[in-house]
């Protein structure tokens, strides 16, 4: 993570604060995560040199550099066109070439470069998009914020794909993230994730 500036991915009113362990405003209602979060939800991903990581969620583009830094190629998805636009400029600019953007409704995932070893959400949904469970390459994770920001019951959760097709579900700890807008969530039928096994610490 040392690799990465993180004062280069938030406000120039909030660069002060930047090595602060604690989440900061980027504008639109979103935030940067604390640095300590987002190193505990990389390492979750078990990440190797070959993989390739679907990311839900650009926001300020500080996630997807850490990505980039450990993955072949990372693929990411932004809904406000801002958020994106911005992000993108300036990971090209620090040098990023194994990143490749999408702007749209991150609940769907992106099918035509599916299946990915890792996919990471960066925002709360009440159940996990099916589209995205659908997407994980059997022996992949995936590491997303489940519950509702309305009744403060969000947990992090990292789920496991064996290759048999069957999923393990984890639940990590309590978090607090911004809600996933989606226009497909209410529509589309909820995962069937098992109950989960185990607390993790």
């Amino acid at each position: 993570m040392r690799a990465v500036p993180r004062e280069r991915f938030v406000p120039p009113q909030e660069r002060s604060r930047a090595g602060e362990d604690g989440p900061l405003p980027i504008g639109f209602g979103q935030t940067i995560s604390q640095p300590s979060l987002v190193a505990h939800m990389t390492e979750q991903l078990a990440l190797m040199p070959r993989s390739r990581v679907l990311e839900v969620g650009t926001g300020s583009g500080y996630q997807t550099a850490i990505l980039a830094e450990l993955a072949a190629v990372v693929f990411t998805i932004e809904r406000l066109p801002e958020l994106a636009a911005t992000a993108q400029a300036l990971l090209t600019e620090l040098g990023y070439r194994n990143i490749r953007f999408k702007t749209g409704d991150g609940a769907l995932g992106w099918p035509e470069e599916a299946p990915f070893d890792a996919i990471i959400v960066t925002a709360a949904a009440r159940t996990l998009p099916p589209a995205l469970l659908e997407q994980l390459q059997p022996g992949g994770r995936l590491v997303a914020p489940l519950g509702s920001v309305e009744n403060d019951d969000q947990v992090l959760v990292r789920i496991e794909k064996h290759v048999d097709g069957t999923v393990r579900r984890h639940e990590l700890y309590p978090v607090r993230f911004v809600p996933l807008v989606s226009d497909t969530l209410g529509k589309a039928s909820k995962s069937r994730l098992p109950p989960p096994e185990h607390f993790e610490f």
